[in-house]
């Protein structure tokens, strides 16, 4: 049985909560799936050495749009699936799986408004499976770094974020390793890409620099063990945030605008920081980066290295 999920969404995050609802119709079926996603999302990064997923097609800016739907169909079509999973209520897609001649389509209803992801996939993956599904991400890889030193706390530290309205100062973060060094010995693996050089360099020019290492010129398969062997993630809602959960690492994630219902709650490993007078109603457009109390990131940030 040859089996498509259709994954479209934009981000490294969204990969990830998806992950469960993936590898629970793949043990279904018993048989590893192919993916159609868009680079962004690093899908072939993060399923590099997953059983459950066989091949990535990349949803391009060829296959995009509307004048995509004849190619990508005839793409989809030569690989002769016998069942389409599609995680989106778009007509597009609809169209797309059944041009390819897919045996079975299944999708969420087709012109639905907008709700959270999470919900939505869980909901549409038990009524297929017929079973309960948790939500709770597993992201597999198989090769890890050895261990790092014992006598220091390891943390994954996400300085950047998407925009400016979720990124906390970077200053906060240099004041926050101090506080947090003065208790324990700690090393700090700086999450960011190359566009946040002057965020980088400010570290590495601060009191805590000599105790920072920056991830940018590696790629997500070669941060992934990074990751998995740090003691804890801290940092803005990013891809980083939920690859930790993914890897079984505890993260505390700083929403300032963005859905925290949708991407901070979905699993245990997640602790959540949000602005003052908010309490899991930080959303779009909630801009509180400036209303981000640091006592209570210290002492959070505290408890889970602990």
């Amino acid at each position: 049985m040859k089996i498509l999920i259709i994954q479209q969404r934009y981000g490294i995050g969204d990969m990830v909560i998806f992950l469960p609802y993936i590898h629970a119709i793949s043990e279904k079926f018993n048989t590893p799936i192919s993916l159609l996603s868009k680079e962004s999302s690093r899908a072939s990064d993060i399923f590099s050495e997953d059983k459950h997923v066989n091949e990535i097609i990349t949803l391009d800016k060829e296959k995009d749009g509307l004048s995509g739907v004849l190619k990508l169909s005839r793409e989809i079509k030569k690989r002769n699936f016998d069942k389409i999973f599609i995680f989106n209520s778009s007509l597009r897609y609809n169209l797309i799986a059944k041009l390819s001649g897919a045996k079975s389509i299944y999708q969420y209803p087709l012109f639905r408004s907008k709700d959270n992801i999470v919900h939505s996939a869980k909901i549409f993956t038990e009524s297929v499976i017929n079973k309960i599904v948790s939500t709770e991400p597993n992201l597999k890889i198989k090769s890890t770094k050895e261990k790092f030193d014992k006598n220091f706390k390891h943390v994954c530290l996400g300085i950047s974020a998407s925009g400016p309205t979720k990124r906390w100062d970077v200053e906060n973060y240099i004041k926050l390793c101090n506080e947090l060094t003065k208790n324990k010995k700690c090393k700090f693996y700086l999450a960011a890409g190359k566009n946040d050089i002057i965020l980088i360099e400010k570290f590495k020019n601060s009191n805590v620099g000599q105790n920072c290492t920056s991830l940018e010129n590696l790629t997500i398969k070669e941060i992934l063990p990074i990751i998995k062997n740090c003691d804890c993630y801290i940092g803005s809602d990013t891809g980083f945030a939920h690859l930790a959960v993914g890897l079984g690492i505890k993260a505390l994630t700083i929403f300032m605008d963005s859905p925290v219902m949708a991407y901070g709650k979905y699993s245990s490993r997640m602790t959540v920081v949000e602005p003052e007078g908010e309490n899991g109603t930080t959303t779009h457009d909630t801009l509180g980066k400036d209303k981000i109390s640091f006592n209570e990131v210290v002492l959070k940030a505290t408890k889970i290295l602990n």
